[in-house]
């Protein structure tokens, strides 16, 4: 496969899982599979090298509720009202967004 068709590739995958995080709406998570659908670790790699300030990145999540994130996760988290077990993870049966965008 040539070069530049694998970064095209990426690109499309990359605006595919940005478009699902910002999708995402106030008072609910997606998990990182909800956004890159077989491929959670390319969600993860993408929000790592995303600098856009208005980009809601802390409402993915793990697929356990989990966050990868921590404490400044949690309390923007907190701050739109999503629930969080006794044991400190999103309840994801209460916040996880219906359509997870598939």
């Amino acid at each position: 496969m040539a070069r530049g068709f694998r970064l095209a590739r990426m690109s499309e995958r990359a605006d595919r899982i940005l478009a699902r995080v910002r999708a995402t709406p106030p008072g609910f998570v997606r998990t990182y599979g909800d956004v890159s659908p077989g491929a959670p670790r390319a969600a993860g790699a993408v929000l790592s090298e995303t600098d856009d300030p208005g980009l809601p990145w802390h409402r993915i999540v793990r697929a356990d509720g989990s966050l990868a994130k921590g404490a400044r996760q949690r309390a923007l988290l907190e701050a739109e009202g999503i629930p969080f077990t006794p044991g400190g993870r999103v309840d994801l049966r209460a916040a996880r967004l219906p359509d997870s965008g598939h």
